[in-house]
């Protein structure tokens, strides 16, 4: 970490205790920027990791990054969560304690990532064997299952954890991972039935209908359109150009199978039937009485969940009471049985994401427990401060709370034993505890929970309003709570009547009151209950146990589960050894290189960071261990250059001693020097910059004299040894070149094989440069003697490659010529299309018979085309001319014949007359010829008539016949 400090005026100090102004907010905030701006993501304060999310890959995660932070001091390199998990493993192995990370930060912040990158260095790092393997491979597939299910889009991130999550990774003796577990915290299942704008339902909705078969969704009478779903439209946001839900659906179906899942069956049938129940309308009567509208819903339902329709069509309409032991039967009002109907859905969805993470813990359990030790992952929520604050936000907010209480308190303990270790007296730190705040919250009787909770309970008209009025009447006067009604004049005007106000220890919070006691009832009729007891589906059985709908008791309220929860994690966390992973987001638009101070202020607050920073710098900004210091500093004081040999802290205070520190600038541990101001450090850390060149030339010296003999001698005979290789080469190489130029009439043999094959190669490589260009250039080298048969091949095949060539650059427009011009019109059409475009056929010259106007006697001709006219040509004799300005049109026959006519202007006296000629490629020559002469609007079919001569004019009859015969004045064609 000291190396880096030189450069702390352009990428700022890796510690944010080595600042100079550790107590300005401005400061704090100007070094995180700094090192933002030069991609360096990761800063400590002390032990605690901060991770700045880059929005963007950068290439710090490879597995030779693995292995730099491998077993190396914690801050002996450059800050990076690699760093930080090593320390972790390596603290569990040597210490033999239990460990737990803590990762916290804002939605969008980068805590999901950096979990991830923690469990993927253990399952890289750590030894494994196939089995172990295999659990890793378990542990890292069991995040696209969780992020399935508990995950969502919401307005800060596209991929936001609704759930907090707990992970123990245990390791055997030799430090390998042999189990896990995971405890899950407040999934937010009031997103199952609504979204706010903008937002989405979990994943697992949108991949079932985006990336589930033809026969999936058939199965489950469903449709791909999430807009036809009631639970997955309040948000107006389908789809999330980031998110490939089809390629994610995969990828959890591969995870599922990797985690050794068998009931994904009965698990989609669940999910599909939260859409259905979504879908399911109800109409009411003319005495308010309730009834179901979509009977196609329930019989999806009944056919899903394995119930009794007509039974839960009942429990839908209807809740059933117990007073005084007896029972009755009170029917829902339209609103009521909207809220039964969504109350259903969510407690589906839930307790299926509790069986879920159950399941997952089997596959990872821990099969022989001989010793185990654990590293705890804890992702969980960070502070939430949105525009409407509800029971959610209450909850989460309540965690950092108790989360923020443990942080110092731990953090004080671990500076206290340190000091204590060290034989340094302690000073006392003033910091604020927000011990003040947890109990306004969570004390007995009188907290906000138990305030709720009693509302709650209470008999007779309750609703939020009460809740609200009764926190007045109990907590009226606490510096840390205040109301509409509580508050002066100017708070008034930023509070709404139904908000409470909680000043937490990182700023104030509005929440606001409605929807807290249904929240926090969080009830499911009873009947409805009984309905899911009595499902054939595994699942619905093993999430609604039956002893539930026979115990009369009461149970827990949302917010006191969550308290117990909550304490019991405190009690997780505090039996082991913590570090803290601080995820802060740089701007809301999730831009690479962007970096929102306003933001980034916020989240400082509050993570609670300039509360931490305060803590560790209450006592010494700089600690290291004697043998750390002494090696990297030694240069400094001729006494210990370039080595000391006395005992180290001898050797420190000797060191100091020199460089003149005061004795209020540092102490000497045990084992460590305390350096108490980082400018003290950063004096020192100059003056060995300054220092580096003058020990980098005395170190060349030395190096110089003890090695340069050695290489010289070494040098030297490398050199003559690799000479006398190349003329030993050379000499072998003319000897047998001449003997095979002497042997070079013979059969190939050891005597002519390297004259001949040095003359192969000679010829191909000459020919590779010298090929022709086009199919008429004809030149060809002249191969010798024992190539003549392989040049010909090749020759073959480099024509046959430049025709191929050629037929690929035949524009589209060319090959839509012959159908525009012959298609439905003449026979020959589909065989002549063949042809027209065929490899060997296609060119500006070709074979045709030429018939003579008096007698029709046959003459063979070829017929050439070039860019302006038209020859008809007897060998060399160039026998008639037909300019493509001059030629009136071209007729031919609608049967498969080949006989084509071109018609000449009468006034021409250099044109005989018309041009009755034949070719077996009459589509491709009249293709050609209309297209070159621009004459295609000018191909008849049929028209049988000729010039014979000038006024003359003749007619040709087109007969189907057994054979091609031409006959004067008539033609039988096939």
């Amino acid at each position: 970490m000291e190396s880096a400090l030189t450069a702390r005026d352009r990428v700022g100090v890796q510690d944010f205790v080595l600042l100079e102004n550790y107590n300005s907010e401005a400061a704090f905030i100007e070094n995180l920027r700094r090192r933002f701006r030069e991609n360096l993501v990761y800063t400590y304060i002390g032990s605690v990791l901060v991770s700045v999310n880059p929005y963007k890959e950068l290439e710090i995660y490879s597995k030779q990054q693995m292995e730099r932070y491998r077993g190396v001091s914690f801050y002996e390199i450059s800050p990076h969560i690699y760093a930080l998990s090593d320390n972790t493993y390596r603290a569990m192995r040597t210490e033999r304690k239990d460990q737990c990370i803590l990762i916290s930060g804002e939605s969008g912040a980068g805590k999901t990532e950096a979990s991830k990158k923690i469990l993927l260095y253990y399952a890289v790092t750590c030894p494994a064997n196939d089995h172990m393997a295999a659990l890793g491979d378990r542990l890292l597939q069991s995040n696209p299952v969780l992020e399935a299910f508990g995950n969502a889009k919401t307005l800060r991130n596209d991929n936001s954890s609704r759930f907090g999550k707990y992970m123990d990774v245990q390791f055997d003796f030799r430090g390998a991972p042999v189990g896990g577990h995971i405890l899950n915290y407040l999934l937010e299942k009031s997103r199952v039935v609504h979204q706010n704008h903008g937002e989405r339902n979990f994943h697992i909705f949108y991949q079932l209908l985006e990336g589930g078969d033809d026969d999936l969704l058939h199965r489950l009478d469903l449709d791909r359109n999430p807009q036809n779903y009631k639970y997955l439209v309040k948000g107006n946001c389908p789809r999330v150009s980031s998110i490939s839900d089809k390629n994610n659906w995969k990828t959890v179906m591969k995870a599922l199978s990797v985690i050794g899942f068998s009931d994904e069956e009965k698990l989609l049938n669940i999910i599909a039937s939260v859409l259905h129940l979504g879908n399911t309308h109800f109409g009411e009567g003319e005495e308010g009485e309730t009834h179901i509208t979509t009977e196609t819903q329930i019989r999806n339902l009944e056919k899903l969940l394995g119930v009794d329709g007509s039974a839960l069509r009942e429990a839908l309409t209807h809740k059933k009471l117990t007073a005084k032991g007896e029972e009755m039967i009170s029917p829902l009002n339209f609103e009521q049985a909207m809220s039964a109907r969504d109350a259903l859905a969510k407690a589906m969805y839930g307790r299926t994401f509790t069986w879920l993470v159950e399941k997952i813990n089997q596959s990872l359990a821990l099969k022989v427990n001989k010793g185990s030790s654990v590293i705890g992952l804890l992702d969980i929520y960070g502070f939430e401060v949105l525009q409407h604050n509800s029971f959610e936000q209450f909850c989460i907010n309540y965690c950092n709370e108790k989360l923020q209480q443990l942080f110092i308190e731990l953090t004080l303990r671990s500076e206290q034993e340190e000091y204590e270790t060290e034989g340094i007296a302690w000073e006392t730190v003033k910091y604020f505890d927000n011990k003040i705040i947890c109990d306004l919250i969570e004390e007995k009787h009188k907290g906000i929970i138990s305030i709720l909770d009693e509302e709650c309970l209470r008999p007779g008209e309750t609703c939020d309003i009460s809740f609200l009025e009764k926190l007045e009447g109990t907590l009226g006067g606490h510096p840390h709570f205040v109301t509409h009604k509580l508050a002066n004049g100017k708070t008034r005007r930023v509070m709404s009547r139904e908000e409470f106000r909680l000043l937490h220890y990182a700023g104030e919070v509005n929440y606001n009151v409605n929807g807290f006691m249904d929240k926090n009832n969080d009830l499911l009729n009873r009947n409805l209950k009984e309905v899911m007891c009595q499902s054939d589906n595994q699942i619905l059985n093993h999430c609604f146990r039956r002893e539930e709908v026979i115990d009369q008791k009461r149970p827990e309220m949302a917010a006191t589960q969550f308290k117990n929860s909550l304490m019991k994690l405190m009690e997780i966390l505090m039996s082991k050894e913590p570090s803290y992973v601080r995820c802060i987001k740089p701007n809301d638009a999730k831009q690479p290189g962007r970096f929102d101070e306003v933001l980034v202020r916020h989240q400082v607050k509050y993570l609670g960071l300039m509360e931490n920073l305060r803590v560790r710098r209450a006592g010494f900004a700089y600690r290291r261990r004697f043998e750390a210091f002494l090696q990297r500093y030694k240069p400094l004081c001729p006494d210990t250059w370039p080595n000391w040999h006395g005992k180290l802290a001898d050797g420190v205070s000797t060191l100091v001693n020199h460089l003149g520190y005061k004795a209020e600038e540092y102490k000497l541990g045990r084992s460590k020097i305390f350096i108490r101001f980082p400018k003290t450090l950063f004096t020192t850390e100059d003056a060995l910059e300054a220092k580096k060149p003058d020990i980098g030339n005395f170190l060349i010296v030395i190096g110089y004299l003890c090695v340069v003999i050695v290489i010289q001698s070494g040098w030297r005979g490398m050199k003559g040894r690799r000479r006398a290789k190349k003329r030993r080469e050379a000499a072998e190489l003319i000897r047998r070149f001449i003997k095979g130029f002497i042997y070079r009439h013979e059969e190939y043999c050891p005597e002519n094989a390297y004259f001949l094959d040095h003359v192969r190669y000679s010829f191909l490589m000459k020919l590779s440069k010298n090929l022709p260009k086009n199919v008429l250039d004809r030149n060809w080298p002249t191969p010798p003697p024992s190539l003549v048969e392989a040049s010909e091949h090749l020759q073959r095949l480099h024509l046959q490659n430049m025709v191929m060539k050629y037929c690929r650059r035949i524009q589209p427009e060319w090959k839509k010529q012959p159908s525009e011009i012959f298609k439905d019109q003449k026979d020959s059409y589909p065989q002549g299309v063949g042809s027209c475009f065929g490899l060997q056929t296609w060119c500006y010259g070709v074979s045709v018979v030429k018939y003579d106007r008096r007698g029709f006697k046959p003459r063979p001709r070829q017929l050439l085309l070039t860019n302006t006219y038209a020859v008809l040509v007897d060998r060399t004799k160039i026998k008639q001319r037909i300019d493509y300005n001059a030629l009136r049109g071209i007729s031919v026959s609608s049967l498969s014949d080949g006989m084509f006519v071109l018609h000449m202007p009468n006034e021409d006296n250099k044109q005989k007359g018309d041009a009755v000629l034949h070719c077996n490629h009459v589509i491709e020559v009249v293709t050609k010829l209309a297209m070159m002469a621009s004459k295609i609007d000018h191909v008849n079919i049929n028209p049988g008539r000729f010039a014979v001569a000038r006024g003359k004019e003749g007619i040709i009859d087109f007969v189907r016949g057994s054979e091609l015969k031409v006959t004067a004045p008539r033609i039988n064609s096939t």
